[in-house]
């Protein structure tokens, strides 16, 4: 990947002294090109790294400059760790990988926060899925996200829930997302959502695409979940709740009424979803609109009192 080949050009430099395109090369397993490529990168993040040209010439850092953690304060130092979550780095393959940087990172630390940030690992474990679900196979996620770092294109076979089912797309893979234990791949063009568990073939094309400079993985993240939010609940119920009793989605909450019940505005997403999510609630909740998920919820109630009539 481009990051770990900057910080081994770094280390390379800081460690070996002046070295040539071509010893960077041979080192890292690229070309002289892609040296040239990293050096550049490099130099416009604030690396004072020079070129000195002819026989004798090579890359070398300014005298003195070292790379170090400096300034780190005993929360950042804990929230460094507790930013690698090892779940997700060992599914996309880079479990080895952030254990390796963890360990690096630990050892520059002054002993103070080496201390803070071991009382990390121990106090803190990050577990994304929820409890009722099984973890989704994704066993391409590794090849989606190799195709995200160096920028490739995919063709998979992909199912989805419309017919016909199963498709063939040709995907520009923009970034991962990581959502309640399952992931997403974000590709253009367009740019569109795909659930990488349901990709059920890959093929990785020499194919290279060019992300938009202006594309924000984090923003286009939070405006799909409003449209997803939008389109899924379409209607809404009017409901009663009991004393102590809420909704997740209730809004527009009305005074208490003198029996302690307060009426409130739920979005639903069809009247069939929203029978069982009421049934679930028992006595607590009493739905006054629309009329066919109240008359719904009378018969089920009333089936249910015949069936359990003789206990």
């Amino acid at each position: 990947m481009k990051s770990s080949r900057l910080v081994s050009i770094l280390l390379l430099l800081q460690t070996r002294g002046r070295m040539t395109a071509a010893q960077l090369a041979e080192e890292l397993e690229v070309s002289v090109r892609t040296v040239y490529r990293d050096v550049e990168a490099l130099g416009a993040a604030g690396v004072p790294l020079y070129g000195d040209a002819g026989h004798a010439g090579g890359y070398r850092l300014l005298d003195g400059y070292r790379t170090r953690l400096t300034g780190l304060t005993a929360d950042e130092a804990e929230a460094l760790f507790l930013a690698g979550a090892p779940g997700p780095a060992a599914e996309l393959g880079l479990g080895s990988v952030l254990a390796a940087a963890q360990l690096k990172v630990r050892a520059a630390l002054p002993a103070e926060l080496r201390v803070h940030a071991d009382r990390i690992s121990g106090r803190f474990h990050l577990d994304a899925p929820g409890w009722y679900a099984e973890a989704d196979a994704t066993p391409y996620l590794p090849a989606v996200a190799d195709a995200v770092w160096n920028g490739r294109v995919l063709h998979v076979r992909y199912r989805r829930w419309a017919r016909p089912t199963d498709v063939e797309r040709r995907l520009e893979p923009y970034g991962l997302v990581l959502k309640a234990g399952r992931w997403y791949v974000v590709a253009g063009p367009g740019p569109r959502t795909f659930r990488v568990d349901q990709v059920l073939e890959l093929v990785t094309s020499d194919e290279e695409f060019s992300r938009p400079d202006d594309f924000d993985l984090a923003a286009y993240w939070a405006a799909y979940q409003r449209d997803f939010h939008e389109r899924l609940y379409r209607e809404e119920a009017v409901v009663r709740l009991a004393p102590g009793v809420t909704h997740p989605r209730a809004s527009a909450y009305g005074p208490e009424q003198p029996d302690g019940w307060t009426s409130a505005r739920v979005p639903i997403e069809s009247v069939d979803r929203a029978l069982g999510e009421f049934l679930s609630m028992g006595a607590g909740v009493e739905v006054l609109e629309p009329p066919e998920l109240r008359e719904r919820l009378a018969a089920t109630v009333r089936e249910l009192g015949a069936r359990y009539a003789g206990v």
